[in-house]
């Protein structure tokens, strides 16, 4: 199981998260939804250990998570990668590898296959020597989810994973959510907008700064909740393209 409890950030006296807590065992996709600012990418970032938390913990099985590292694939926003670097498909999907390798040791025939595998599987071997910069959006993003995968992690974090991306991409990164799912990972998968992929997960944690409320879209997806998480009028855009037919 992952625990988060009574997670908070702040910084320089301003809260991005305020004391959060929730659970996710193995086998579950859970979203994220809230407003830009919410403290979506500051609660993965602090789970990780990558910004200093002023309270609170994060578990996984018998231990801290940010002792865990190796258990762990983190996919950041796009927006936060330098797709200048002159890297090519197959050398970001290998550095999965290498993290476990160590960075002396020369990638065997088992971690080429892995990475293979990874790269198969989104679609994107026929690209392996091409440089990340020179890819679409949505094949960049395939290509650090073949690093996730390749990865062969019990935890995967995703932020904003849809972002920018083609309908094909979109396709591919919800069918390998499924898969490990069914392998019995925990994924934990920010989004500005999961429209129809609401129907897709297992729980919502609807999330400003504090958390709003945490369960099935269904329960999650009220108009108090929403009020409560957006402000505003119920007639604004965002309230309207709630599809509530989607739960019924």
């Amino acid at each position: 199981m992952l625990e988060v409890r009574n997670l908070a950030v702040n910084y320089r006296g301003v809260c991005g998260l305020d004391h959060v807590s929730f659970k996710i065992e193995p086998g579950q996709l859970v979203g994220i939804l809230g407003p830009n600012g919410a403290g979506k990418s500051t609660m993965l970032k602090a789970m990780l250990g990558l910004v200093p938390v002023s309270s609170g913990l994060v578990n996984y099985c018998t231990g801290p998570l940010h002792q865990q590292l190796e258990r762990v694939a983190y996919v950041p926003q796009r927006s936060q990668i330098d797709w200048d670097y002159p890297i090519t498909v197959w050398n970001v999907v290998m550095m999965a590898r290498t993290r476990q390798l160590g960075w002396f040791r020369r990638p065997g025939r088992a971690a080429q296959e892995i990475v293979k595998t990874a790269l198969d599987r989104v679609e994107m071997t026929h690209l392996k020597q091409r440089r990340i910069g020179e890819l679409s959006g949505g094949q960049q993003q395939r290509v650090f989810l073949a690093r996730a995968l390749a990865q062969q992690a019990d935890i995967f974090l995703f932020d904003e994973p849809f972002a920018g991306v083609d309908k094909k991409t979109e396709a591919i990164i919800l069918e390998v959510f499924e898969e490990l799912r069914s392998q019995g990972k925990i994924l934990l998968v920010s989004n500005h907008d999961w429209g129809q992929s609401l129907t897709r997960l297992d729980r919502l944690l609807l999330l400003n700064q504090r958390l709003i409320a945490d369960g099935s879209p269904q329960e999650v997806m009220t108009p108090e909740n929403l009020q409560s998480a957006y402000g505003g009028s119920l007639q604004t855009p965002l309230y309207q393209d709630v599809d509530t037919n989607l739960f019924c």
